[in-house]
């Protein structure tokens, strides 16, 4: 049977003349569709006038870099397409507010073409599992659940009585996914999309066990949940009323 799905379109936003073209070449003999800028201007120009699935975006370069772009798309009207950072840069550092920015994933230069052309099929596959709206959300700065407050803002857990718990990065930002979408079943891929899905640390299994960490942070019976249950065979879904207050 004839495959009539068209190909992904690719949008590589890098000032690197070699890399920018050596990229696309790869990524067109796998069947993708790609078009390719040299900076900002380029990106706009082509956003404008085609429909980009993912954009590859280049961190470094000179005027407007890539962190300054990101900011950019994600507050425009463009701000529901995946992002994949590609840099030279490797300090933790860059990487934490390049995925704090809205960049779904985030490879450093040199890189292995095949990594970045399989990492950009996972991006694509989980963004796709998810509905539009799940994507656009803007958290509220104070999420109030039962006894506790998620301050979205200083990113931390308070008791009733204003006492911080210590979650872990991992952790505050799958229980920040959950306290979003209540009364929704998530299935552990579109959570890991919605959390790390663009962290190469975490994988399937582990949203188990971060699951678990904060049954115990937040002293919940999974045996008769008052926040998080489990849907067997389909992934988790966090049951207890949530009332927001201010915009983050």
């Amino acid at each position: 049977m004839e495959n009539t799905e068209s190909p992904d379109h690719i949008l590589i936003v890098d000032d690197d003349a070699e890399i920018r073209e050596l990229t696309a070449l790869y990524l067109r003999k796998n069947g993708n569709k790609v078009s390719t800028a040299a900076g900002g201007k380029q990106m706009r120009a082509l956003l404008e006038g085609s429909a980009i699935d993912l954009i590859v975006l280049d961190i470094m370069m000179p005027g407007e870099d890539g962190l300054s772009l990101c900011r950019e798309l994600r507050s425009g009207p463009h701000k529901v397409i995946p992002i994949f950072f590609l840099t030279a840069r490797a300090e933790e550092t860059d990487r934490i507010v390049g995925l704090e920015m809205g960049a779904d994933d985030y490879l450093t230069k040199p890189f292995a073409a095949r990594e970045l052309l399989a990492r950009i099929k996972a991006v694509l596959r989980r963004t796709r599992m998810l509905p539009p709206k799940l994507r656009e959300q803007k958290p509220p700065a104070m999420l109030q659940f039962g006894d506790w407050q998620l301050d979205t803002l200083a990113r931390h857990l308070l008791d009733k009585d204003g006492v911080m718990v210590t979650l872990s990065g991992a952790e505050y930002r799958l229980l920040q996914v959950l306290v979003e979408h209540p009364q929704r079943v998530l299935n552990r891929d579109q959570l890991l999309n919605l959390t790390q899905g663009r962290d190469a640390d975490l994988f399937e299994r582990s949203i188990d066990l971060l699951i678990s960490r904060l049954r115990q942070h937040l002293r919940d019976d999974a045996r008769e949940p008052r926040y998080i249950k489990t849907v067997r065979s389909e992934g988790y879904v966090f049951c207890a009323q949530v009332t927001a207050q201010g915009e983050a």
